[in-house]
């Protein structure tokens, strides 16, 4: 038997290992603690969308999630009393490792939150829609980081290839609609497997990435490309993204009918006439890869319609000079507002409704907050846009109506979800408040 002094010897290093757990957990959980208060108090709590939920019942707190998240930095979770949350929900874009890392199946992701709703069409986990043989990947579908938005495409294809369709004459095994990250990728894995296909692009190649402004980083991952094999890019520009997939194009052999836009799906005899304006396809799948900013979303303000209005900026030197207005607050607008507020001899007033920046990046924040205090940036939170004159520009705020002088006006309020479209197909949409 073990004497006395031999169970304060065996037990003394336990205690001295619990007392240490228990002080670097009580640590941990304080600083948490502060930094979701502090995203609490500054109004940072709605994510830009997809995102973590946390079952605290299954939760472990072994922090394998916490460690997994790309965006770790950033703090986007963290442990308090021994139990996972997401302590900083607008620096979550969307990467789903946590999903992943998690050994208990404790984490789910869902779209939108109970205070903000997002539009998402109805998708299986093969990413066919409630249409048979129509299929949804990328940005449509809630995805919009470009890492994703290329495994999605590449899965997509795989489940439309799997499908084994009889190829009938007059067909193409799928026609992919859209020449962005997930289409190109999705157009790659046709080509490897040997599956016939048309892609088009109503715009230029690169989607949504093409109307980026000139110089903005674009944030992605390495990833596999069919065909091409590793791309290791991590934060790049948009004119070196873009140049990525023009040599891809070229290497590859890849067809894309640029400027050919769909305007309507129809059910044929072994699958589906696809129309465009340019002509028209037989196709047993249809791969929607395109995105959710097709058609931007307008303020309804009085004058809106003037040429002097825009929804994305292209080049902020054509600004120089100006009183320019940028309306919104997510990274476009104050990419948009940074961008052109750095030109020489302008005046920039941002507009946005809400009494915070929520859904932007932290360093676009800390740019606009660093360019304010140089002041040479004016920020109008919990403000509307009442009035786009020829000259002026008419903004409730703080109770009273502002104006000041005006030459050009971004809007980037965001787009459109192309529902419409979506529902002439068949297609089911509905609105996730934080739901899978």
């Amino acid at each position: 038997m073990l004497s006395q002094y031999q169970w304060l010897i065996y037990s003394l290093p336990m205690v001295l290992i619990w007392k240490l757990y228990f002080f670097i957990s009580s640590r941990k959980t304080a600083k948490n603690s502060a930094l979701k208060n502090e995203a609490i108090s500054s109004g940072m709590t709605e994510p830009a969308s997809l995102h973590p939920v946390i079952d605290h019942a299954r939760c472990v707190g072994c922090g394998t999630c916490v460690q997994a998240c790309p965006e770790s930095k950033n703090g986007v979770l963290g442990l308090i009393n021994g139990k996972v949350e997401l302590i900083n929900p607008t620096h979550c874009i969307g990467h789903g490792a946590c999903k992943t890392a998690c050994p208990v199946k404790a984490i789910t992701l869902v779209f939108g939150t109970e205070k903000r709703g997002i539009d998402i069409p109805d998708v299986k986990p093969n990413f066919e829609t409630n249409v048979g043989n129509i299929f949804i990947a990328g940005e449509l579908g809630g995805m919009g980081l470009i890492r994703n938005a290329i495994e999605q495409g590449k899965q997509a294809m795989a489940s439309i290839i799997n499908g084994k369709h009889k190829i009938v004459d007059g067909y193409v095994g799928a026609v992919i609609v859209g020449a962005g990250p997930a289409g190109i990728a999705a157009s790659l894995a046709a080509m490897e497997k040997g599956f016939s296909f048309v892609t088009v692009e109503q715009d230029s190649l690169g989607g949504t990435v093409a109307h980026f402004p000139r110089g903005k980083l674009v944030m992605t991952a390495p990833v596999n490309l069919p065909l091409i094999g590793k791309v290791n890019f991590k934060e790049t520009t948009k004119e070196k993204l873009l140049e990525l997939w023009e040599r891809v194009v070229k290497q590859t052999g890849l067809v894309i009918r640029f400027k050919e836009r769909v305007d309507s799906v129809e059910v044929a005899e072994h699958g589906f006439k696809v129309i465009t304006n340019k002509g028209q396809y037989l196709t047993h799948t249809v791969l929607l890869a395109i995105g959710r900013r097709g058609t931007p979303r307008k303020l309804g303000a009085a004058g809106e319609e003037q040429n002097k209005v825009t929804y994305r900026l292209i080049d902020p030197e054509q600004y120089i000079g100006q009183h320019v207005l940028v309306v919104g607050g997510g990274d476009s607008a104050l990419e948009a507002a940074a961008s052109i507020a750095e030109q020489a001899d302008t005046t920039v007033t941002l507009s946005y409704r809400s009494p915070s920046f929520s859904r932007a990046k932290e360093k676009n924040r800390k740019k606009v907050e660093s360019l304010v205090a140089k002041k040479n940036l004016n920020v109008m939170l919990e403000s509307n846009v009442k009035n786009i004159g020829k000259h002026d520009a008419t903004i409730h705020w703080q109770g009273n109506s502002v104006e000041i002088p005006n030459q050009s006006v971004i809007i980037c309020a965001g787009g459109v979800l192309p529902t419409a479209f979506l529902k002439e197909t068949g297609i089911t949409v509905e609105t996730k408040y934080g739901t899978v």
